[in-house]
Formats: C-alpha cells, structure tokens, sequence
C-alpha cells in the first residue's frame, strides 16, 4: 500500500505566508522559506505553495521566491496561483518547482491540462478544485473562492482526469480554515470516481481529522495549514499517531 502524504501548505500574499478562514480574514503566519525549511526537516511529504492572491490581481507567480524555497528545502513542492499558460509552467519548473496546481486557469481553458501533461507530464499537473456545497450541488469557484462557476466538483474532477492530471486537491470552502474536519464524503466519492490521487484540503483542526481523511475519505494525501503555522499539530506527532491506526506513512 503506497504511504499516504503529509502536505504542510503555506498561503502567499506579499511575500509572507498567511492563513485564513474561508478564503478571508488573513493572518500571518511566517517567512515561506523558512517555514518550508522547517516543515522539510520535519518530515513533511511534500509542499505546496499557493501565490493566493495571483489569479484576482492578474499577476503572474513569484518566480523569486520558488528559486529560494528550492535552493532551501530538498522534499517536493507544487506551486500554483496566476498560472494561465505552458510558459509559466515552464518558468517555475526551470525555478525549482516539481509540480504546478492550476484552477482558475484550467476551468477557463480546460485544454490547458492536456498541454500540461503532454509537454512536461502528468505528474507535473495537479488541479486544485476549489468548491462549495450548495442547493445539493458541490460548485466549483475561480480566482481564490471568489466567483462561482456553472461547473460541479464530480464531472471536473472526472474531465480533468481524463485530460491527463496526475492529482485533484480538493478543498472544500465550507471547511476551509474551521478546523471541524475534512468534507470526508465529497473525497471518498472523488475517490470512487477517479484512477488519480486524491488530496484532501480544508478543515484540518485535530489529529482524528487527518485519521478520518484516509479512513473515511480514502484521500491519498492530507493537506493543511494553520495547525502546522501555529504550532498546535507537528508533523513527527501526527505522523506516530497515524502509523498507530495503521495508515501507511514514511517515518
């Protein structure tokens, strides 16, 4: 059974990393190079640094820092925020990054996700699916959890997959920052659905809901925020706690 990941993620807004709750309401929370120093010599599985405010402000993403998080931390990191075409892919592949997260620019431009994958492989491309649960419908939003789409989280996720994603990171809105737990349901049916992994993103406030994640969810990795920033979770403790349940993760 392949281990499941731990993925510390660190939100940017001006250089610094910040976190919210539901998309607003930002804290600091810390440098992201030394924060991803930090999180690397933990243990974390891999990264993932989102430029949060890119695709609202039209910008592209901060080829700078993604130089100096690579010249710092020696586990994986995917980079996403105001990526809308193969040369930004290939400006922060070529920067250090081993992956990139497209949403707003994959919902506007579905094609993009095959350029991806044809041009720097399907391991490269995740798409990260920012949606919320109303009128009985998961609906996906673009430009940070701004502007509701006419598209539901299921069929993208499904047609991104088969345009040639490697991973979906899903985080529900809802949850998003409340610490009350990952939208389990939605991951476990994301899950039935797809042939490529899965992470679960928003919510995380306890150890039981990282456990919960890959019990209930069937997620393949588990990504947070907030409870790494400030402390109240580390990742060796959640790690021990996770392999007592016998969930499979790299010590």
């Amino acid at each position: 059974m392949l281990a499941k990941r731990i993925i510390p993620c660190l939100d940017v807004k001006e250089g610094k990393t910040v976190k919210g709750t539901r998309f607003v309401n930002f804290k600091e929370a810390g440098d992201p190079v030394v924060l991803g120093e930090f999180y690397s010599r933990q243990g974390a599985d891999e990264l993932v640094y989102l430029d949060i405010t890119a695709s609202h402000e039209g910008r592209k993403t901060f080829t700078d820092l993604v130089k100096r998080i690579a010249a710092h931390i020696d586990i994986p990191f995917t980079v996403g925020g105001g990526i809308n075409a193969l040369d930004d892919v290939d400006r922060l592949l070529n920067a250090g990054a081993d992956k990139v997260s497209l949403n707003s620019a994959a919902l506007k431009n579905p094609q993009i996700i095959g350029e991806v994958a044809k041009n720097f492989g399907s391991q490269v491309c995740v798409i990260a699916i920012d949606a919320n649960f109303e009128d009985g419908k998961w609906i996906c939003y673009l430009n940070g959890g701004r502007i509701p789409t006419e598209r539901t989280l299921f069929e993208w996720a499904v047609e991104a997959a088969e345009r040639g994603a490697g991973e979906i990171l899903f985080t529900s809105i809802a949850h998003d920052g409340t610490r009350g737990g990952y939208a389990n349901e939605a991951l476990l049916e994301l899950h039935r659905r797809l042939p490529i992994p899965v992470v679960a993103s928003g919510g995380a406030g306890k150890l039981e809901h990282f456990r919960d994640a890959f019990q209930k969810g069937a997620a393949d990795a588990a990504l947070a925020a907030g409870v790494f920033h400030f402390g109240e979770i580390t990742i060796p403790e959640l790690k021990m706690y996770l392999s007592e349940y016998d969930i499979p993760v790299r010590m």
